[in-house]
């Protein structure tokens, strides 16, 4: 049993919240983002966060130092981009090793200094995979139904380079996030256990789908239900939703799978609902209350926040999240899916 599941059995834990919104408050311009190594790059580059884990390597650990220091038990890594798919918007294809490599390796160093200092306590680092700009699912052209702008091994291959740059970069687990298209998601854990297979490892991996909006189904039509049983084939540590919607709109997704699957469940929602401007109003007492109602449904083994969320949330969430015993689930063993 590696250690993140031996702690998931013991207690309720804490993942980070939003790395974007720590990076807004930095206010980075176009020269920061760029540093010495790529300011005459031929393409804009303000706006690609993953970039900063080689430009701006300090504001990276900070941020996630922070959200160890307030009881975060997983911090993710800044590579929710990282891929070829998603780097041809900069036209840094060939970044996206060194990009997962160097977010891996300075997250696995916090982690690292903070379970040295709090042994008791371990701290993880969970490799961010994140949903693409593509849906191998649905056409982008109305006129054209049947077009696809990427397909199923376009997106396999890169997900395996990312997931390859992580492992060796040292992160403990695998969360595929996110996910709007489930058969993206499919891609993205086809390539894990393609990795898992030629390395002879076992690493484990987090799923997490997202609600766009109040219809309770995924962008690609599914049900959380139906997102449930379309992955339940792969081995997963937990499954769950993160992102789209606040606390309270997501609880009732999380009740339709909680009981239906023997695997851990987590949560990341938004502090609430985007304001007129984009941003997010909901404090931290605001949202821990929300998520106090999944623990005492017990509804919750791994709990964080998404977007609009920082230290100040994770630190309510932590310390309500240490009152409650975590929700029972069953390790999975190996699927031998390949």
């Amino acid at each position: 049993m590696s250690n993140i599941q031996q702690a998931l059995k013991e207690r309720i834990l804490v993942l980070d919240g939003a790395m974007g919104t720590m990076l807004q408050a930095y206010k980075f311009t176009e020269e920061d983002f760029r540093g010495e190594r790529f300011k005459d790059y031929p393409t804009p580059l303000q706006g690609n966060n993953d970039l900063l884990s080689i430009t701006q390597p300090e504001a990276i650990k900070t941020i996630h130092a922070k959200y160890f220091e307030v009881g975060a038990d997983i911090v993710e890594t800044n590579t929710f981009s990282g891929t070829t798919i998603a780097m041809a918007d900069y036209q840094m294809e060939d970044l996206v090793y060194e990009l997962n490599y160097q977010s891996a390796k300075i997250a696995k160093e916090v982690a690292d200094a903070f379970t040295a200092k709090e042994p008791h306590k371990p701290r993880f680092v969970a490799g961010s995979i994140g949903p693409t700009n593509r849906t191998a699912s649905m056409s982008p052209d109305v006129n054209d139904p049947g077009y696809r702008a990427v397909t199923f091994d376009e997106l396999r291959i890169a997900y395996k380079q990312q997931i390859e740059a992580l492992v060796d970069g040292g992160v403990d687990l695998l969360l595929v996030e996110t996910v709007f298209d489930t058969l993206n998601a499919k891609a993205a854990l086809f390539a894990i256990e393609e990795v898992k297979d030629e390395r002879s490892i076992d690493i484990p991996t987090m799923l997490s789908g997202t609600i766009t909006d109040a219809s309770g189904r995924t962008l690609s039509g599914q049900t959380a239900e139906a997102f449930l049983i379309s992955v339940s084939h792969i081995p997963l540590l937990s499954v769950g939703f993160n992102c789209a919607l606040g606390a309270n709109l997501l609880q009732p997704h999380l009740e339709a799978i909680a009981n239906k699957t023997d695997f851990a469940i987590s949560a990341h929602p938004n502090a609430g609902l985007p304001n007129a401007f984009g941003e997010y109003d909901e404090t931290p007492e605001e949202m821990g209350e929300q998520i106090e109602a999944y623990l005492k449904k017990n509804l919750i083994n791994i709990i964080g926040g998404c977007c609009g969320t920082s230290p100040e949330h994770i630190k309510v969430i932590a310390d309500i999240a240490a009152k409650y015993k975590p929700r029972e689930f069953i390790i999975p063993k190996e699927a031998g899916i390949l």
